[in-house]
């Protein structure tokens, strides 16, 4: 559809087409999954790039929001639901990646898509935390108990597919390119703060 109309596509990826040991991965490194999720994410970009001409291929990292996403509670309004209800949660303190709150990223998509940015963006969240520094961080930001935050590690759980370690994303090309820069963390988390309040 897109070439049949020439359209500008801009497609959504993942962290996940890395491999889990290196961390802070720049747009220009090879791909390298751990699961089939990542794989299929994979191919997809793949595609895009041997079908069309005009395209951005976008990744990102731990999507979050003041909402959940088609019915799908994201991970800090699992933190703070969890939290509120004075419920303990386990969280991996090995485990690193970048969060990207959903509206920061939506600006910066727009701004690909209107200035037909053509390549491969990292659009993540500015800085890089292991899971249960981004709990605490909430924890701290709607001041909740942050002593309900249980650091585990990852060989405690017992995943179905594996997760890679560090899938840490470098955006330093979206900051020097976009108008809309990646949001440092305590940022994105003052701006999920104010949303959930609206």
């Amino acid at each position: 559809m897109s070439r049949r109309y020439e359209a500008f596509l801009v497609y959504v990826s993942t962290d996940y087409v890395f491999k889990e040991d290196k961390g802070m991965y720049r747009e220009t490194e090879e791909a390298n999954p751990v699961n089939y999720y990542g794989l299929t994410k994979l191919e997809g970009e793949r595609r895009v790039i041997d079908i069309l001409d005009g395209y951005c291929i976008v990744r990102s990292s731990v999507i979050y929001g003041s909402r959940p996403a088609s019915g799908k509670v994201n991970f800090a309004l699992w933190i703070i639901e969890r939290l509120r209800r004075d419920e303990a949660v386990n969280v991996l303190r090995d485990q690193w990646n970048s969060p990207t709150l959903n509206t920061n990223l939506a600006e910066m998509i727009l701004e690909i898509a209107e200035r037909k940015l053509t390549g491969i963006y990292h659009l993540a969240g500015a800085t890089k935390v292991s899971r249960y520094e981004f709990a605490s961080m909430i924890a701290e930001t709607f001041d909740l108990n942050k002593e309900l935050i249980r650091p585990v590690t990852m060989d405690k759980l017992e995943w179905i597919a594996p997760r890679p370690r560090d899938s840490s994303l470098d955006v330093l090309k979206a900051m020097k390119t976009l108008r809309k820069k990646p949001n440092i963390i305590e940022e994105a988390l003052r701006r999920l703060r104010e949303e959930m309040k609206s």
